[in-house]
């Protein structure tokens, strides 16, 4: 990396989609090209400030997000079983929070995410109050807890605007005033 020490860091130039895909470029055209959406994929990194990036060999590409850094997508046979849009599984759910909209977000081990909105037919079945009505007939009432699973994970309500600074990301990086990255 020594030989191209003054290599500028790239913004606004890749995006990540709420279903998990990479978009370049002002028209954010979708990168069709699966070599390098695993390449990408692969070198996706969380900095040291929120900021997500792509390490495209000497440069940082920061990442703008449509909503969340990870996209999780859940497995067809047991739907607890978490994959990250990078192709990383997730070992356990940390954490769970619906928003005002009915989006599913999830804490794993690998950073926070939303569940890719195709695949919430099969988790929120899982997903009651803790009087054991089902979310549907308790989703509007706030007071009432929610519960996830058989275990009885808790699953918060959050706005979508307080996303960025409940779980420490940042949705649209841009360039540091100081040279200093990430």
């Amino acid at each position: 990396m020594a030989r191209w020490p003054n290599v500028p860091d790239c913004y606004g130039w890749l995006t990540l989609t709420r279903r998990g895909e990479w978009r370049i470029g002002e028209r954010r055209e979708r990168i069709a090209h699966r070599g390098l959406s695993e390449f990408i994929n692969r070198n996706y990194l969380a900095g040291e400030r929120g900021a997500w990036f792509f390490q495209n060999g000497p440069q940082r590409v920061w990442v703008s997000l449509d909503y969340m850094p990870l996209v999780y997508r859940s497995g067809h046979d047991e739907p607890t079983q978490l994959t990250a849009h990078t192709g990383t599984p997730a070992r356990s759910i940390e954490r769970m929070a619906i928003d005002q909209d009915g989006s599913l977000i999830l804490v794993t081990e690998l950073g926070p995410g939303v569940l890719d909105d195709r695949d919430l037919a099969a988790m929120l079945p899982m997903i009651h109050a803790s009087s054991g009505r089902a979310l549907e007939d308790c989703v509007g009432n706030p007071a009432e807890a929610l519960r996830f699973g058989p275990a009885g994970m808790p699953v918060e309500r959050l706005s979508a605007d307080s996303l960025e600074t409940e779980f420490g990301f940042v949705r649209h990086p841009s360039a540091p005033i100081s040279a200093n990255r990430s």
